[in-house]
């Protein structure tokens, strides 16, 4: 394990599945739930800042209401977490509460955090939480998610809290001891204790899983892994199941799969809201010097090198910005509408004003609103 990557940790994430918090049955597992919340105050106490991305709240209606088969409708996973949701609560505030610390509960959608207002309120509101020494809880507002507002699962989710509150960790525990060297799961197998990039040969090693409990199984937590080391962060993935899991791995014990970060100047706060929480409304496609000039030279994004632009798009908009092969490399907020942009596309910045009747702005995109992926 990368000791010197964790004896500098601060701040950090902990995401925890269905499948640590829940029997077989489907009912939360106490003992688990009591040896976490003994675990998250050991650090607490060493004034390292923790904060919980919690699943188990459709599991617990789940089982509140008897239900045996693995819910498939959306009214109906949304009914099991307004039951499972209170009840799980209740529960890591018992555990909490006897260790002297108190929870804060926050339910969130995918439309809380591309919007960048509530994306700030949500950060400040965790900002003062932990400023409090309260331990933030949360989990998506699985009964106001819809298909389109929906993270998909509680890995993203985590990751995307992580770039949020710029942590310096994210640790998502599983019932797998971290990354199997392959693809087949296999009781003898070993572990693959780090990984420097998570290219396609890492992708190859994902088994699937069909368990009632599980959304997204390993694709998710690689997904998940991505996002927090292309924003300059570390990612580990180990088993929830073993015995004081999170002090051994501050301890730094080799355990589980550490993730490597990307770059070594973690990303500022704006371009991680741009990369990760924003949505694209259009596409940009520019051409190999443009591609070349934001890539290696750091330039912004001016009209001349831009061949095409889809989608609707008003100054201020999120959009991705494609090579000629129609390859995504880069996101960045425009200056311009798209139809502006249509107008203005191919010709040289000195231009603009003769074609708009004004020039605002030298740059499509500027490059302190322009990331690479």
């Amino acid at each position: 394990m990368k000791t010197n990557l964790l004896k500098n940790v601060k701040r950090v994430v902990i995401k925890v599945g269905s499948r640590i918090l829940t029997q077989e049955d489907g009912s939360i597992d106490k003992k688990e739930l009591s040896s976490l919340a003994k675990q998250i105050t050991a650090l607490v106490k060493r004034d390292i800042e923790v904060i919980l991305v919690s699943s188990g709240a459709v599991a617990a209606g789940r089982n509140k209401l008897n239900l045996k088969d693995k819910l498939k409708t959306l009214p109906e996973k949304q009914a099991a977490a307004a039951i499972g949701q209170s009840e799980l609560m209740k529960i890591y505030n018992y555990y909490f509460n006897k260790n002297n610390l108190f929870t804060g509960q926050i339910l969130l959608t995918y439309s809380d955090l591309k919007d960048k207002q509530r994306y700030l309120n949500a950060c400040n509101t965790i900002e003062k939480l932990l400023s409090y020494r309260i331990v933030p809880i949360i989990n998506e507002n699985d009964t106001v998610s819809t298909d389109e507002i929906k993270f998909g699962d509680n890995d993203k989710l985590s990751a995307l809290v992580t770039t949020l509150l710029r942590a310096d960790l994210l640790l998502i525990l599983s019932n797998v001891d971290g990354l199997y060297a392959r693809s087949e799961k296999d009781e003898k197998q070993k572990v693959i204790r780090e990984v420097k990039t998570i290219d396609q040969n890492i992708k190859q090693l994902i088994y699937k899983t069909d368990h009632w409990a599980t959304t997204g199984g390993m694709e998710s937590k690689l997904a998940a892994a991505k996002i927090v080391t292309s924003a300059g962060e570390p990612v580990i993935i180990a088993n929830g199941r073993k015995r004081n899991i999170i002090l051994d791995i501050f301890k730094g014990k080799e355990i589980g799969t550490i993730f490597l970060p990307q770059q070594k100047k973690r990303m500022e706060s704006r371009k991680r809201w741009i990369a990760f929480s924003s949505h694209p409304q259009g596409e940009i496609i520019v051409d190999e010097g443009a591609e070349k000039a934001l890539k290696t030279k750091g330039k912004s994004l001016l009209p001349s090198g831009i061949t095409d632009i889809n989608g609707s798009v008003k100054a201020g908009d999120t959009v991705r910005i494609l090579n000629k092969k129609k390859e995504e490399f880069a996101r960045g907020l425009v200056n311009y509408s798209s139809q502006d942009i249509s107008k203005i596309k191919g010709f040289k910045t000195s231009e603009i004003e003769k074609l708009l009747g004004a020039r605002n702005y030298d740059e499509v995109i500027h490059r302190d609103n322009l990331v690479l992926l």
